[in-house]
């Protein structure tokens, strides 16, 4: 039978994976298109920069974002008078889920992009097409698995985080205490080995679906696309 409190974890855990894509998939989208088609200056130190929190440790990375986004952080003292906080809350925890995912979610989400042929853009811009119906037309369905797939990637490491979201904003039951924070803490108990065994089956669980849907997603869509080359072809 799960407990009352197995059910607020997983539910906080999971709240706190979806918002972190909801905040990490549209600027990594936007970082990704940048990369992979766009060429400026510092364009590799970018590249670099949003590749740190994947090197990083991730209890460094959960010093930076005290350090920024704390009660005395440079943020943290903006955001403060808009009533806005990220520290020791479920929101911080979502803050530093997706900044530990982002590097998962732009690497294939670019791959998809530099695999566009430039030929196709060219072709749209010489039969009118605008740069915001190119992108709708080319760009957008072309990075939609790399999308599924960074975004799976994502979930699964900002449902299992731990090293930058203890640091950033503890372990509070009921508030930023997820699968990962909630194990360890039934580790360090005598009686928390039926604790272990439940949450550790049910992340399990998590992910085999998130990773199942995401392969019938993929398949789905490649037929779809298949599908609608060849209808163009005929």
């Amino acid at each position: 039978m799960v407990s009352a409190q197995i059910w607020s974890i997983i539910f906080l855990s999971l709240q706190v994976a979806v918002f972190a894509l909801l905040w990490a998939v549209p600027l990594a989208f936007g970082l990704a298109y940048l990369l992979a088609r766009k060429q400026f200056v510092g364009r590799q130190l970018l590249s670099a920069i949003i590749m740190l929190p994947l090197v990083m440790p991730p209890v460094v990375t959960g010093l930076v974002l005290l350090y920024l986004f704390g009660p005395l952080g440079p943020i943290g003292l903006l955001l403060a008078p808009l009533g806005i906080s990220f520290a020791f809350n479920s929101a911080g925890a979502s803050l530093a889920a997706g900044l530990v995912a982002l590097p998962l979610i732009v690497r294939p989400i670019r791959l998809s992009l530099e695999a566009v042929d430039p030929n196709l853009e060219e072709a749209l811009a010489v039969a009118g097409k605008t740069s915001w119906q190119r992108f709708k037309m080319l760009y957008l369905p072309m990075s939609l698995p790399g999308i599924i797939a960074g975004g799976i990637l994502g979930f699964a490491k900002a449902l299992g985080e731990f090293g930058a979201t203890i640091t950033f904003v503890a372990n509070i039951p009921g508030e930023t205490q997820t699968f990962s924070l909630a194990i360890h803490a039934a580790l360090q108990r005598f009686d928390g080995q039926q604790t272990v065994l439940m949450l550790s089956l049910v992340s399990i669980s998590i992910s085999v679906v998130a990773v199942l849907c995401s392969e019938y997603l993929l398949n789905w869509l490649q037929n779809r696309m298949m599908g609608e080359r060849v209808v163009r072809h005929a």
